[in-house]
């Protein structure tokens, strides 16, 4: 490997985790824009969604340059083809809080409503397996990786919990509609960015071992 190609390497691996971060902190300002009915908090989750694109985007250029110039091979090639897959995942759990920060705008302005489930609890979890697989990835450590996956069982029971909660509670009292269906969206809304940080703890253990794991299948790759 050229010095070049190596600095360049270091940029990207810089670059995906100041990506991460700014995500991480969409996700928590939007959560507690939410769980506060801060409404101001809330557009700024919104307005800031520009500068996660911009992001992204500068970042799949800069992983095409280095694929073109250097051609890599092995290992290399797969952290270029990991932060590649982990920079749209994690472009797309920004977009998941600026979802839940409309949804903390609507409800701003709504009657009063309780959530029928608890939403502090599920978003914890979900923040824990961003931290978690971000971790992982900068630490190239598998097995941190391979725990942020087995949470997603339990995001995902929490959701389902939260469907019938919220069924029920619709039946109950139809006046509060809209705002349960809010909630619904929300708990749904959790759900997929726990999906996206088990695809991000995948392209870690992809990336470190060269082993592709989605789907429940184990190949050796590269």
């Amino acid at each position: 490997m050229t010095v070049l190609m190596q600095k360049e390497l270091d940029n990207l691996k810089k670059k995906i985790l100041e990506l991460g971060a700014e995500v991480e902190g969409r996700v928590r300002q939007a959560v507690t824009a939410l769980l506060t009915r801060d409404r101001k908090l809330a557009e700024t989750v919104k307005c800031g969604d520009a500068q996660i694109d911009n992001l992204e985007i500068e970042l799949e250029e800069d992983c095409l340059k280095v694929l073109a110039l250097h051609q890599p091979v092995a290992a290399d090639l797969r952290f270029i083809v990991s932060v590649l897959k982990i920079n749209n995942d994690l472009e797309r759990v920004a977009d998941f809080a600026v979802n839940i920060a409309e949804r903390a705008i609507d409800l701003s302005g709504a009657i009063p409503i309780e959530c029928p489930y608890d939403i502090s609890a599920m978003a914890e979890v979900v923040e824990k397996m961003l931290k978690m697989c971000l971790d992982a990835l900068v630490e190239e450590d598998i097995e941190l990786a391979r725990q942020t996956i087995q949470l997603d069982d339990e995001v995902d029971n929490m959701h389902r919990t939260n469907f019938a909660s919220v069924k029920e509670a619709i039946r109950e009292d139809t006046s509060y509609i809209d705002g349960l269906v809010y909630f619904l969206s929300i708990s749904r809304y959790l759900e997929r960015m726990g999906d996206l940080a088990t695809n991000i703890a995948e392209d870690v253990v992809y990336q470190v071992d060269g082993e592709i794991i989605r789907h429940g299948g184990i190949q050796a790759c590269l």
